[in-house]
């Protein structure tokens, strides 16, 4: 799409506001960590807010193509700084909150980052996480191998109480807090555990003060449809992570377009994404495809089990939700809890639900579209991929008809494939690795900082094909079937390869000695063995050990034999 000249941001909020006259339409939700605990913000509002972002942004060095990082909980202003460095031409690195000073410090170092944007803290479920002081051990680190970044922007999210001076619902901005939560009573937040903010002069700097004085217009950076929008990590076979880059143009194009059909978007929705922005799915279906269309959207910066396991419910009962979208993971540990309480809220809103992140199970997705949906409520089942920029596969609600667990068909352009070992298309029903033929809007780019990288991972295997990685089935009416990961897995099989999986991968003769031999007709000899760090083959033998008890091969007796005691021990 080189030559055409657009900004991301002007599309999601300037047209919104101007051409469409969206302005006082709530683009966003916030529901905190806390029931009770919630704000909203008009397009209007979010736009003033990007553009007073951008400015700071700009009076701090800020300039086209450089690269800024995000760590930061699920509150609005992360969105404010993704479209404020979209505004500007700099490229973001949002980095899930969750991960840990190295793994921060690792992306950081890796794209060059000038700046970060971080906030206090802030409480998952129960447990509090003081994201300064993992951010301070990130720069630290980052410092002492050389980065230039220099500067750390910090919002102030678990003290907003303590900027409210004149007693108005004002907290800080860019939130607009519900003045009914706020002057009425105190939610349980407030009560909580404030920590101290480590603070450096020299380095940090408040997000509160620097936007007070900040304009409200900013220009937007004209950019070539192929100019660098983002930077989005994702692991690999090596662990090591790699910087997925998307760009301006087509992954707006494509995040609009699926997002509009798939979800069979309606000015009136309500929809909400579960998924943390930190993750490709927070991304396009969270942030810039609903921006796009002018949707509404809900923003949880909680956990689905805290205070209760009805709490997802509870919040589709109360913003009215009509669009919901969510992963297996989750649906299936709400499973555990039984139906009562998925029953005890209304749900009747809900009109169109979605899963994303992995393949989900036929009995998860029965279970969500028996219970959750009440029979009345298709689901797309999406498949895709940080790299893909959007939906691949994909049913679209009412018009393609369902088969729990299966992915359906591919999305508008898409032409996906499915290839033997020796790289020959196979028709009709088949299995093999899952490729696609055709390039898309959507697709990354590059590899940041590692072009080759990018042949050899996506396009070496198979030349002339885009390889995801991932096997899949395809059944006798067409259908896709995600099977899980291949590039990441080593299959072994029949006698010579358990025996190479006993010696080479478990040198340990006690440990060989709690595996079947390859005589033994009661387990079947294939192994799948992920390669990992220690720790997680020390917990895949731990499974397999258990997998073999139950399989009978293992006879537990009163007095454990001292190989046993020894497993025991090392795991």
């Amino acid at each position: 799409m080189k030559g055409a000249t657009t900004n991301i941001c002007y599309n999601l909020l300037d047209r919104n506001v101007d051409e469409k006259k969206l302005g006082d339409k709530i683009a966003f939700y916030w529901e905190g960590n806390e029931p009770g605990d919630s704000a909203k913000i008009t397009y209007n509002e979010l736009l003033h807010k990007v553009c007073q972002f951008a400015n700071v942004l700009r009076s701090q060095g800020v300039k086209k193509g450089d690269r800024i990082s995000i760590y930061m909980p699920m509150i609005l202003e992360l969105v404010v700084a993704m479209l404020a460095c979209a505004r500007i031409g700099a490229l973001h690195s949002v980095v899930f909150a969750g991960f840990s000073a190295d793994s921060l410090c690792e992306r950081i170092l890796d794209c060059g980052c000038s700046l970060l944007i971080t906030a206090d803290a802030f409480y998952r479920g129960e447990k509090l996480i003081s994201l300064k002081q993992i951010a301070d051990e990130a720069l630290q680190k980052c410092k002492d191998k050389g980065s230039p970044l220099k500067k750390c922007i910090v919002v102030k999210h678990l003290g907003r109480e303590e900027l409210v001076a004149d007693g108005t619902c004002s907290k800080s901005p860019p939130l607009k807090r519900l003045c009914q939560d706020i002057q009425e009573k105190k939610t349980e937040s407030s009560q909580r555990l404030h920590p101290k903010t480590p603070w450096d002069p020299a380095t940090d700097m408040w997000w509160h003060e620097l936007m007070s004085s900040a304009n409200t217009e900013c220009e937007p950076e004209w950019c070539d449809a192929e100019d660098e929008l983002f930077i989005l990590y994702t692991s690999g076979s090596t662990g090591k992570p790699k910087g997925v880059l998307h760009t301006v143009g087509g992954y707006m194009l494509f995040a609009a377009t699926s997002f509009k059909y798939v979800f069979d978007y309606h000015p009136e929705d309500i929809y909400w994404c579960t998924a943390d922005i930190g993750w490709i799915t927070g991304h396009s279906y969270l942030t810039y495809g609903p921006l796009a269309n002018g949707a509404t959207s809900v923003l949880f910066e909680g956990v689905p089990t805290y205070p209760d396991i009805g709490r997802m419910w509870s919040i589709v009962d109360k913003y009215k939700v009509t669009k919901f979208y969510t992963a297996p993971t989750a649906i299936r540990l709400l499973m555990k809890h039984g139906e009562e309480p998925v029953k005890k809220h209304s749900r009747k809103s809900l009109k169109v639900m979605g899963t994303v992140g992995e393949p989900i199970n036929p009995e998860a997705w029965l279970w969500y579209y028996h219970v959750v949906g009440e029979e009345r409520c298709p689901i797309v089942d999406t498949f895709w991929q940080t790299e893909t920029g959007g939906h691949m596969l994909t049913p679209l609600p009412a018009a393609t008809p369902m088969k729990p667990g299966s992915a359906t068909f591919p999305f508008f352009g898409v032409v996906p494939a499915v290839l033997n070992e020796s790289g020959e298309e196979l028709e009709g029903e088949a299995q093999g690795y899952l490729v696609f033929k055709q390039p898309w809007p959507g697709i990354m780019r590059t590899v940041y900082g590692n072009h080759q990288q990018f042949e050899t991972t996506y396009f070496k295997k198979f030349p002339g094909y885009f390889v995801t990685g991932d096997g899949c089935r395809r059944d006798k009416d067409g259908y896709y079937w995600i099977t899980g990961r291949i590039d990441d897995m080593l299959n072994v099989s029949g006698t010579a390869g358990a025996e190479m999986y006993k010696s080479e991968l478990c040198p340990c003769p006690v440990m060989r000695s709690f595996f079947p031999s390859p005589q033994n007709d009661d387990l079947q000899q294939c192994t799948v063995v992920p390669v990992l760090g220690i720790c997680r083959f020390r917990l895949f033998l731990l499974c397999m050990f258990q997998v073999t008890l139950w399989a009978g091969l293992l006879s537990p007796s009163p007095a454990p034999s001292q190989p046993l005691l020894c497993l025991i021990s090392w795991l």
